[in-house]
């Protein structure tokens, strides 16, 4: 090819290619077997010429090596480099892959509950530990060169999502940022944003999936691809699933029919038959074993269910299914009891050790965030060693831990959103089925979703084939947000500083399109104001003078029907049983005896769902023999007894012999009475002042005698609805405008008023507060205020402060949870009232949590279990009476351990130092308390 080239291209070409080989990205390519693709050769460039990246890229990609070219970066300019994962399991796996590149010494790693050589050149860390860092001022940011944020999507997390812009916002302008993301449908526009707050950005994205990924559907024994062979970009459904689909939907046997009269040929049965002994949803160990025969292990099958996780590994131990031979079984066993040596043996029984141990000897494991974080860990290492090669997972899995399968199993396209069961998105599909296929490893990755019943083939081809997956800004400002920011920048700047977020980004991007909008209409008002001009007079006058008088008669028109519906529902609340009335309308209009005047209004049964009745519904036999509950539509008119007779104590609704003779007496004694007929009063407009003077307003007006005047009021009409829907356009435009700086402002005002800001001022208490971070920060900093935890022993500290960080995973219980007795439940008390008058002064102040903003009331599900494990208490005792995964055990007693450590480093503020003391003591007693057993296990540091 080269002999092609004139001397003076081979020139130019060699002068590159000496240039390229000076580069950090010449270092940096030696260091890995394997080339580059193009999207990381294009980021690592601009890297390299001191521009920022935002890398959006599929799952399994390899994005995360413009991550590690920033790292190099760093470390070739004696510069300090800040990896941030947005999970901790996430953050220990980062930690290994770059010690084990750089060297111990030069890598360390800070979360929640380790830290390990904190001031090395590179230091990964969870978001949240950064954020902390940056509103401390920490020394340790001196030096910082570049940030890496990994899985920077997570900013869409309603929850934990804010962080992220918080660090992007704040982060020294000489700091190079490198975004990390999965592919977003909408990455230029948050490359936009960060053009904006960061500089120069350059926005990568790359939709190349290395390993190609193949669809299918498992329906009874046989495995459909999804999409039929074929040339273009648009791939049709596999039409063999939409017929089996149909044919399901139109089931041509049913035995309800034969019933109803209707004979099915035996022909058509046998074929049904047929057809439905090929389709059936296969079990969990038949798909193991399917996708076994076909090669197409490992294997991850994301269930939404923790419980049905680990039921489907029981299933497959019952089932007698295999897949590790001897030798693998043996190396399983040698991993997880070097791995889990540090756990009590005592506590290995309890936490279902052996049950676990024999499912990875098989093979064969759950993953889920109930697990013991150290059996978590066991299974992702087992499972990318080749040694677990079906894993059964939630779909925490997907979030960015480093475990590729050659396939991944959907068994159903519904999962549990925390309200409802919801169908899950594109992007969700997309980030799940991302895990399929392996670089380096596998050809090609499988996706297979199991046939269920009333499966819709188009809908999962939807899925599969959309890539909408925008990244929405979850930000929203906090209390302890807004002391760091004044105490920092000061009211002014802090707010300057919360308009350039994301949030308000895209707030403000929304507006465009409305302005454009309102823009047309106004030319539009324009233009129906000229065709309504009138040349006897204002015709606009007259126009509002017409709207007015309509108004006015709606307005009175509803009230009449109002007032009509209460007569009505009055007197059917006057009904008793035995009454003889004529139901005045419906279906069952004519006779009626009252057997029940039903449920008065407002009241069914106690239940809070049925009470907004409207009205009484009373029980009448016709004379027509039927048994009937009506309701108020029945009832148009006020209905009045015409006669009564007396119900027989043995009348039985249900019987129709009981009706038949009840109606005839019912005829016999009332057929002959002829009932009132209503009449309508005199309308209320004929009497109202209002309705008088604007109808001889409009017959005095000059356009009322115009010959066009109904041509002109069409045009009026037009150009009202018109100016009211750009009203309300208006309406959504100041709505948007300003929405964060708007709700900082409101947080501020209330934070003065309660005396932690004055001014520009950061107040003692507002000292405190900025050291309190998490959802109940304005809660904790109150508590130390007022001494609530004063005088309490480290377990009964650690069961209050339980209740500031736990949420209970189910909706609330009948049952109170069970409380530690003495001090202890007294200041709980005393934490929910203080609570109740915060979330008073939040309503006073319009500070909504709908919003995302405000405290909600501290739950005190967790205070048992953090007092008894506080107290030494076994593992095996806490978790029976927890009635509580291990998992989320261990999980909310490191999340009870980070708040008491904040709380050690706040309560030396509050005025009088000898009494915070104390409680700092004890928050301190209380951590050493708590870490204990399988809570200060940790598999790094």
């Amino acid at each position: 090819m080269t002999e092609d080239l004139s001397p003076a291209e081979r020139y130019a070409a060699a002068r590159k290619r000496a240039a390229e080989q000076a580069t950090a990205l010449a270092d940096f390519r030696e260091m890995y077997d394997f080339g580059l693709d193009p999207f990381q050769i294009e980021a690592c460039q601009a890297l390299e010429t001191g521009k920022g990246v935002l890398v959006a890229a599929p799952t399994g990609s390899g994005k995360t090596i413009v991550g590690e070219f920033a790292v190099h970066l760093a470390l070739q300019q004696g510069k300090k480099c800040f990896y941030t994962t947005p999970i901790k399991a996430l953050s220990n796996q980062k930690y290994a892959d770059l010690a084990k590149r750089y060297g111990v010494e030069k890598v360390g790693l800070l979360t929640g509950d380790n830290s390990v050589n904190a001031d090395a050149p590179v230091v990964v860390m969870t978001t949240e530990v950064l954020r902390n860092m940056l509103y401390a001022g920490s020394q340790t940011l001196l030096g910082l060169g570049y940030v890496v944020m990994d899985e920077v999507h997570y900013l869409s997390d309603r929850f934990r999502g804010a962080v992220w812009e918080e660090v992007i916002i704040h982060l020294p302008e000489s700091v190079t940022l490198v975004s990390l993301s999965a592919t977003v449908s909408n990455a230029e526009e948050f490359g936009d944003w960060l053009d904006t707050v960061r500089g120069d950005t350059e926005v990568i994205v790359s939709e190349h999936r290395p390993v190609p990924l193949f669809q299918h559907v498992l329906a009874g024994r046989r495995m459909y691809d999804l999409f039929e062979e074929g040339e273009g970009r648009k791939k049709a459904v596999n039409p063999d699933l939409t017929r089996m689909a149909r044919m399901e939907a139109s089931r041509s046997y049913n035995p309800r029919e034969r019933r109803k009269g209707k004979m099915v040929r035996e022909a058509d049965r046998e074929r049904e038959r047929r057809q439905r002994s090929r389709i059936w949803t296969p079990g969990r160990p038949e798909v193991i074993e399917r996708l076994d025969s076909e090669g197409l292990l490992p294997a991850i099958t994301f269930i939404f269910s923790r419980a049905a996780c680990e039921a489907a590994v029981q299933q497959c131990l019952y089932a007698g299914l295999r897949l590790n031979d001897d030798e693998r079984r043996a190396r399983v066993r040698e991993i997880v009891e070097e791995r889990t040596a540090a756990i009590p043996d005592e506590d290995l029984h309890v936490l279902g050790y052996f049950e676990w141990l024999e499912g990875l000897e098989r093979g064969i494991a759950a993953h889920h965030a109930g697990m013991l974080p150290t059996f978590k860990e066991v299974v992702e290492e087992l499972f990318v060693r080749g040694l677990v090669k079906a894993v059964f997972a939630t779909e925490t899995l997907a979030l960015g831990i480093n475990m590729p399968a050659r396939s991944v199993v959907l068994e159903k396209l519904v999962k549990w959103n925390g309200e409802q069961h919801a169908d899950i998105t594109p992007g969700e599909y997309t980030q799940l089925t991302g895990r399929a296929g392996r670089r380096g490893i596998d050809v090609e990755g499988h996706a297979v979703v199991l046939w269920q019943r009333g499966f819709s083939p188009e809908h999962l081809a939807g899925l599969a084939g959309t890539r909408t997956y925008p990244l929405r800004s979850s930000f929203k400002p906090s209390y302890n947000m807004a002391v760091n920011l004044v105490e920092q920048f000061g009211r002014h700047r802090s707010r300057e500083l919360l308009e350039t977020s994301f949030a308000q980004f895209q707030a403000d991007k929304s507006v465009v399109g409305i302005s454009r909008q309102v823009q047309r209409n106004e030319e539009g008002l324009e233009g129906y104001k000229a065709s309504m001009t009138c040349h006897l007079g204002d015709f606009e006058e007259y126009a509002r003078l017409r709207r007015e008088l309509k108004d006015r008669e709606t307005d009175l028109a509803k009230q009449g029907a109002a007032q009509r519906r209460a007569a009505a529902a009055a007197a059917l609340e006057k009904l008793k049983p035995g009454d003889v009335i004529h139901v005045p309308s419906g279906k069952f209009a004519g006779l009626a005896l009252v057997l029940d005047p039903g449920i008065p209004a407002g009241r069914s049964n106690g239940h809070r769902g049925f009470e907004q009745h409207d009205g009484p519904r009373p029980l009448v036999l016709t004379a027509e023999r039927q048994v009937k509950r009506l309701a108020s539509i029945d009832f148009p008119v006020p209905v009045e007894a015409l006669d009564r007779m007396r119900i027989p104590k043995s009348f039985n609704a249900r019987s129709p012999q009981s009706r038949r003779d009840l109606a005839s007496a019912l005829r016999t004694k009332a057929g002959h009475i002829v009932p009132d007929r209503h009449r309508k009063g005199r309308a209320a407009a004929a009497d109202d002042r209002e309705i008088t003077r604007l109808r001889a307003e409009l017959r005095a007006h000059p356009c009322h005698g115009c010959d066009e005047r109904e041509d002109h009021a069409r045009w009026a009409e037009r150009y009202y609805r018109l100016r009211r829907d750009t009203q309300q356009l208006e309406r959504r435009i100041e709505g948007r405008t300003n929405t964060i700086a708007r709700t900082f402002d409101r947080i501020v005002a209330l934070l003065t008023e309660m005396d932690y800001l004055r001014g520009n001022e950061v107040t003692q208490n507002g000292k405190r507060l900025a050291r309190l971070y998490g959802e109940l920060d304005l809660l904790a900093s109150e508590c130390l205020r007022d001494g609530v935890w004063e005088g309490l022993s480290p377990a009964e500290l650690a069961a209050c402060v339980s209740a500031l960080v736990f949420e209970a995973r189910a909706a609330d219980d009948a049952l109170a949870p069970k409380l530690p007795s003495g001090k202890a439940k007294a200041a709980l008390g005393e934490m929910v009232r203080i609570w109740g008058r915060l979330d008073a002064l939040e309503e006073e102040f319009k500070i909504s949590q709908t919003e995302g903003v405000g405290q909600r009331e501290p739950d005190l599900g967790f205070a048992w279990a953090a007092h008894q494990w506080a107290s030494g208490k076994g593992l095996d005792e806490v978790l029976r009476e927890a009635d509580m995964p291990a998992g989320d055990f261990v999980r909310w007693c490191k999340q009870v351990i980070d708040v008491l450590g904040q709380i050690a480093a706040a309560a030396p503020s509050v005025s009088g130092a000898g009494d915070g003391n104390t409680v700092a003591k004890n928050a301190r007693k209380a951590v050493d308390a708590l870490r204990r057993g399988v809570v200060a296990y940790s598999s790094v540091g």
